[in-house]
């Protein structure tokens, strides 16, 4: 193993390092020394460049094994998830047709942008039949065919000519670790210990939530109808607003917006890392501890229901979708339960696919990240990729969310027809978002400007006339408003394209050869060793088309 592989791991393990809730003397040590070893790896890279380096490049050499795999049937957005027996539904019937069914229709920025799914391919049906779905002759399939070329093409002209403009939300002194937006507040979570609550149209600080005593790690905002019931037991105003807070000190705390006071306290006898709200039945609080337990609290009561050691890592993130609770673990294990609504033990374990399924862990403090979109779940986990697992079968796939080996990405989130992919380069430090077109996940943009810092958490929501705003939490909470495409000014960020992402789609597990890299090493004095140019992995991440502020 060359040098240059070994100052990679060595920077993501430092990476790793500076996200914990909280640091030792050593680990502070080790962090001050990732100048040094950025220095260190750029020599080598500038020594290496060339040719060779070519081989950094994720799915590079591997163009003839990419795959692009289309789902069966119309997927749900998650704030419009249906019910567990309407997906299982909808499954049954997707796999009854020969061929794929057009996906469902997603929404562009600013507007409604239609885009259907492209049509499966290499299903043979197709080529044996003669017909698809509902009986059609060929001739409609390759006209489908072109009109989804063609909508597609236009949703990314669209997202090219996209601009926003970003505004600093100044109050933090740590790292935000989580965001949620709330009608026009953003709450943020943070590694100093406090819930923070901004108002987005002023940029200015609301709020200041102190109360728990060891860094926030996770948030969740209950539906409206759900702080009615118990603002009304409360003797609140039925408008009122709650947010929940999880924190190392192994309390959930339930804060009261609008008079930003703790109304309840919920102690988990476990360091809370993750955590959501159910919406089903009376309601229920989701937490997972940093020892794998995920536990159970009702809405109704705050009583522990249920309470089971789920993970063999930390929890480091649940979601939910209808009754569907998703849970990943530090170790790369995703569990899927069912809630039962009911007062003892609600949750129902259907799936557990370990970290050998997925392909992720092994890396010393791992965290993943989760979200769900019917019967796929797009796994984050600090790689130069994403992962989909599909849920009900265990079969991977990967996204490539970054042209480089030394990219990391550390969260991925949903907004209509969007996903989306932080970005983060260990080598030098650059930071963005990757925008990809659901439910296909094609590659359509990128985001990022001039020392943008590293993305740790995502919230979105859409203004009144269909625009984005977007809150980025990490080293610097960032909210994003989406701009007319006219009208440039100095300090707007615009898109830019990276072409090699249009070449690296959806990949199939079972293609990959091997994965780019492990974490299986410990800090030492090893930079003297054998630096062969085999050892360079780095993808030339300074072609990385990269949007400057105008």
């Amino acid at each position: 193993m060359g040098e240059v592989r070994k100052l990679q791991k060595k920077l993501r393990q430092i990476e790793n390092l500076e996200i914990k809730i909280s640091l030792t003397t050593e680990e502070r040590f080790k962090i001050s020394r990732k100048a040094e070893l950025r220095s260190r790896l750029a020599e080598l890279q500038l020594q290496l460049s060339g040719p060779q380096q070519a081989l950094g490049i994720v799915g590079d050499g591997k163009k003839e094994k990419m795959k692009r795999q289309v789902e069966d049937a119309p997927e749900a957005l998650p704030s419009q998830t249906p019910p567990a027996s309407k997906i299982l539904k909808e499954e049954s019937k997707s796999k009854a047709q020969t061929t794929a069914a057009p996906a469902g229709r997603q929404r562009e920025a600013g507007g409604d942008a239609a885009e259907r799914g492209r049509l499966q391919e290499g299903t043979e049906a197709s080529h044996h039949s003669g017909v698809v779905s509902g009986d059609r002759p060929d001739v409609d399939t390759e006209q489908q065919l072109q009109q989804d070329e063609a909508e597609f093409t236009s949703l990314k002209a669209s997202w090219e000519k996209a601009r926003f403009r970003l505004r600093l939300l100044e109050g933090h002194n740590d790292i935000v670790t989580s965001v949620v937006a709330v009608d026009n507040l953003v709450v943020s979570g943070s590694r100093d210990t406090t819930v923070k609550v901004w108002h987005v149209p002023t940029a200015t600080e609301h709020k200041n939530l102190g109360g728990h005593t060891g860094g926030v790690t996770c948030l969740s905002a209950p539906p409206p109808e759900y702080c009615k019931r118990l603002a009304w037991s409360l003797s609140l105003s039925d408008k009122e607003r709650f947010i929940l807070s999880g924190s190392a000190d192994c309390y959930v705390k339930i804060w009261a917006l609008s008079i930003g006071q703790c109304v309840k306290s919920i102690y988990t006898f476990n360091a809370v890392s993750a955590l959501c709200f159910v919406p089903e039945e009376d309601g229920y609080i989701i937490t997972g501890s940093d020892a794998g337990k995920v536990q159970t609290w009702s809405w109704h009561t705050f009583q522990n229901c249920q309470s089971v050691n789920a993970h063999q890592g930390a929890v480091t993130s649940i979601q939910s979708q209808g009754p569907l609770v998703f849970s990943g673990s530090a170790e790369g294990g995703v569990s899927v339960w069912e809630n039962r609504c009911s007062d003892r033990d609600p949750l129902r374990l259907l799936h557990h696919w370990s970290g050998q399924v997925t392909g992720l862990g092994g890396a010393p403090g791992g965290r993943l990240t989760l979200s769900p979109r019917g019967d796929r779940v797009f796994l984050a986990y600090g790689r130069a990729w994403l992962k989909i697992l599909h849920w009900r079968t265990g079969t991977v796939s990967r996204l490539t969310n970054h042209s480089s080996i030394t990219g990391v990405t550390d969260c991925v989130h949903q907004t209509g027809g969007l996903l989306i992919g932080s970005s983060y380069d260990l080598a030098n430090g650059e930071s963005g978002l990757n925008l990809f077109s659901l439910p296909q996940c094609r590659y359509l943009a990128s985001l990022t400007w001039p020392n943008a810092p590293r993305i740790l958490c995502f919230a979105t929501w859409t203004t009144r006339s269909g625009d984005h705003r977007w809150v980025t939490g990490g080293r610097d909470l960032i909210v994003w408003e989406q701009l007319p495409s006219s009208g440039k000014q100095r300090g707007d960020v615009t898109v830019k394209r990276d072409s090699r992402m249009d070449s690296c789609l959806l990949e199939s597990e079972g293609d990959t050869e091997d994965d780019e890299e492990t974490d299986d090493y410990e800090d030492g004095d090893d930079e003297g060793e054998d630096s062969r140019p085999g050892g360079a992995e780095d993808g030339g991440s300074s072609s990385w088309l990269r949007c400057v502020l105008q």
